[in-house]
């Protein structure tokens, strides 16, 4: 008999899709704590807070019930009419059962709407920084990622002459995300409004991430940009469970926008993973329609702790950071730091650098900000204990204070 050796070739695709960052240092930190090591991690953006006992209970009742069969493929018909009366009544944007799509997780109804609307030679204008997944989605789905830069000093935000000049005969796709990670910065109403003409101007059709928008602080309410009447035929608003009830293990997102875009995900899901879990989706009707009072009384204590963050980092030499409005990270400048040395005599580089030696030597898990486009800078999540936060930055002050 002859044996062929097997090629060990993966699709070109796959030198785009490295691990989440987020995932890789959670499972480092997990390793170190394995050897004993006490670990402080403010690197995920995962609440601390157990998933709300009506909705749990939910899908144990689901279980008990046997409601553990196939499903449509683009969600049950009952959770597609509360998702859409949900948008309707919440965000404004005018959507129907025929006009959502209920995936496995937020990033999951993402990646469907850039698989369906993008293909090689299509340009998806991405403004930086940006969640770590927004480009390798972008490169898996074999479009081109346009990272547009914004400025601290500007509060993050895509303006309409950074968005004007972004645009190529090849834009297809604007993908913005409000309230917005890495930055917790926030898209009034009026900046959303002001990119509006462009939008239409150019025919792009945007795909908005608006999973933190129970999460905004100071009084600020979140504005969908699907609700604007003149390029509402141009966006797919995507949502999910995972912020606002503390569903993040769930996995379950949703999305609305023009049906013969949201036709073609429903189409695509079917083949990718079926639907989403059945278990999953009775627990989204009890967390839409059931009591909400959890959600307030998080998102209190989310703005609690951020006002904690921000007395603590001002104190911290050598950094700089924009005001978090919403979400709950904070990310930070350590450019003052670059060319500087480790106390191993390593020169820094990067966030990557520090946050390694943080990691290794001091125990505090964070995100270096080369995973969401700004390799000057550092992503801190506040989605955590008082007591870890308050830590966390003791133990991030005394480890920047040992670099030479």
């Amino acid at each position: 008999m002859i044996l062929t050796e097997i090629e060990h070739r993966l699709a070109a695709r796959m030198e785009h899709c490295e691990e989440a960052a987020t995932l890789k240092i959670a499972a480092r930190a997990m390793e170190l704590r394995k050897e004993g090591k006490s670990i402080v991690s403010l690197s995920t953006g995962e609440p601390n807070f157990p998933t709300p006992d009506n909705i749990k209970l939910a899908a144990i009742k689901a279980i008990e019930e046997n409601f553990t069969k196939y499903t449509s493929a683009e969600g049950m018909p009952e959770l597609r009419a509360i998702v859409a009366e949900k948008f309707q009544r919440e965000n404004g944007i005018k959507s129907s059962a025929e006009q959502v799509l209920i995936s496995s997780g937020g990033k999951h109804a993402l990646s469907n709407a850039l698989f369906v609307l993008a293909e090689t030679g299509d340009e998806i204008i991405i403004p930086s920084p940006f969640w770590l997944s927004y480009s390798a989605m972008t490169a898996l789905a074999e479009a081109t990622p346009v990272l547009v830069k914004t400025k601290e000093e500007n509060d993050w935000l895509l303006t309409p002459d950074l968005l004007a000049n972004a645009i190529t005969s090849r834009s297809r796709v604007l993908l913005l995300n409000t309230p917005h990670n890495p930055t917790s910065t926030f898209y009034s109403e009026e900046e959303l409004r002001a990119l509006a003409p462009i939008i239409e101007e150019h025919g792009l059709i945007v795909v908005v991430d608006e999973l933190y928008e129970k999460l905004t602080y100071d009084g600020r309410k979140h504005f969908s940009i699907g609700s604007i009447p003149e390029i509402a035929d141009q966006v797919v608003t995507v949502n999910g469970l995972s912020k606002a009830y503390a569903m993040t293990g769930w996995r379950l997102g949703y999305a609305t926008g023009p049906e013969w875009i949201i036709e073609a995900m429903g189409r695509l899901q079917s083949q990718a993973v079926s639907h989403p879990s059945s278990i999953t989706q009775k627990a989204a009707i009890e967390a839409l329609t059931g009591p909400q009072e959890s959600i307030e009384i998080m998102r209190k204590e989310f703005e609690r702790r951020r006002d904690i963050v921000v007395s603590l980092m001002k104190e911290i030499p050598g950094i700089t950071f924009s005001y978090p409005k919403a979400a709950f990270y904070v990310l930070f400048n350590i450019s003052s730091y670059i060319g500087k040395k480790l106390t191993n005599g390593k020169t820094i580089l990067g966030g990557e650098d520090i946050c390694q030696m943080l990691l290794e030597d001091h125990g505090l898990a964070i995100v270096p900000g080369h995973a969401f486009g700004k390799d000057d800078a550092i992503r801190l999540s506040f989605a955590a204990s008082e007591a870890d936060i308050r830590k966390g930055i003791e133990i991030l002050k005394r480890g920047l204070s040992s670099i030479n």
